[in-house]
């Protein structure tokens, strides 16, 4: 069956949350972001194990994501919305308990008008510029926020991926400084270059996001993901003919060349393909097999010369190529690798828990 296998460790994910969880003090609350489908890889499995190995909050990016996960999780866990309180998002919010982060005036308007006494957390901006209300206007609106139900107080970091950024320690200052001006409430500052950045940063809770899944900058973290690809086709090439679109790549001699079913309509960027910024690899075991040619829409090419015989299937994801790998020949970042997987492949999830954990 020429159909790539996407198989997700379970049992990973929640291993890399513990691992996160233990760098934090025992005063300090884990949570876990799960937002754009639990970053590609299935929120309807990620969320019930996560729950199960004990997390009690999670954040989500949209409205429409909190009320799915609502309905797989119960009613027990805290479910943030970062996108806070969008118009049209009270009636899901409302009857699906979730907690909106504001980020505007107007969201803390609307949620007044349309939501009083509603439960909600309050984002700031402390340097990023994206999302979140200014220090003095989250002064002036001292008095309104009092008037609310917060639950959380929050912002982000725009440079925990690198330690050493001067960024970091200014952010972290002025969030604390603007926290002693606002009513008391928890803070959270740390995703999970926040969490490794130490003490602190982690203030009264920490959300990791992609240090879950198995990326970057968590170093330490165990792979999630293997993707394996259906080998189609092996043929000889011989010296001086090309190979792909555009003929990018010629074999310098006799080589044996496999053709697999996936490709950039798979979320394999065409961008890690041999003429265009990479090459990446496929993988028989630890032995190494560069793509060659350009990475097309269902089909990647790939050198297997150094194979005594050619398996079934070959890796683009696994323990000898990872996400960052994949990224780092794409150009891009693990993120977008993960988020980018597409809806072809057969899904298949490993360690999943026997029974959901306690609401």
């Amino acid at each position: 069956m020429a159909r790539a296998r996407l198989t997700i460790d379970l049992d990973a994910i929640v291993a890399n949350w513990r691992a996160l969880d233990a760098m934090s003090g025992p005063h300090v609350t884990t949570c876990a972001v799960i937002k754009a489908d639990a970053y590609g890889l299935g929120a309807a499995h990620v969320g019930p194990a996560l729950q199960a190995a004990g997390v009690r909050h999670f954040f989500v990016a949209l409205a429409e994501e909190g009320v799915l996960l609502r309905k797989l999780l119960g009613i027990g866990p805290t479910i943030f919305v970062l996108s806070g309180l969008l118009p049209g998002d009270e009636a899901p919010c409302k009857h699906h308990a979730l907690v909106p982060c504001l980020n505007s005036r107007e969201q803390i308007e609307r949620l007044r008008t349309k939501m009083p006494g509603a439960p909600c957390a309050i984002q700031i901006d402390s340097g990023m510029n994206r999302l979140g209300l200014e220090p003095a206007e989250a002064k002036d609106l001292g008095h309104l926020i009092r008037g609310l139900s917060p639950r959380l107080l929050m912002s982000h970091l725009a440079c925990a991926d690198t330690p050493e950024a001067p960024q970091n320690a200014a952010q972290r200052d002025a969030f604390a400084t603007l926290a002693r001006d606002l009513p008391p409430m928890p803070l959270s500052l740390g995703a999970t270059g926040g969490v490794l950045l130490g003490p602190r940063y982690h203030f009264d809770l920490i959300r990791p996001g992609i240090g879950l899944f198995g990326g970057r900058p968590f170093g330490k973290a165990q792979p999630v993901v293997r993707l394996s690809l259906p080998v189609i086709q092996t043929r000889t090439v011989q010296a001086g003919e090309f190979v792909g679109y555009g003929a990018t790549w010629h074999a310098p001699d006799t080589r044996r060349i496999a053709t697999v079913a996936a490709g950039y309509a798979d979320g394999l960027l065409r961008t890690a393909g041999h003429a265009l910024g990479g090459p990446a690899a496929l993988h028989a075991g630890k032995v190494r097999c560069p793509i060659v040619g350009r990475i097309s829409m269902d089909l990647i090419t790939a050198d297997v010369t150094g194979l005594a015989s050619v398996p079934d299937h070959l890796d683009i994801l696994g323990l000898e190529q990872g996400i960052d790998d994949l990224a780092d020949a794409a150009g891009t970042i693990g993120y977008e690798i993960l988020t980018s997987l597409g809806g072809r492949y057969e899904r298949v999830y490993t360690g999943m828990p026997s029974a959901p954990g306690p609401a």
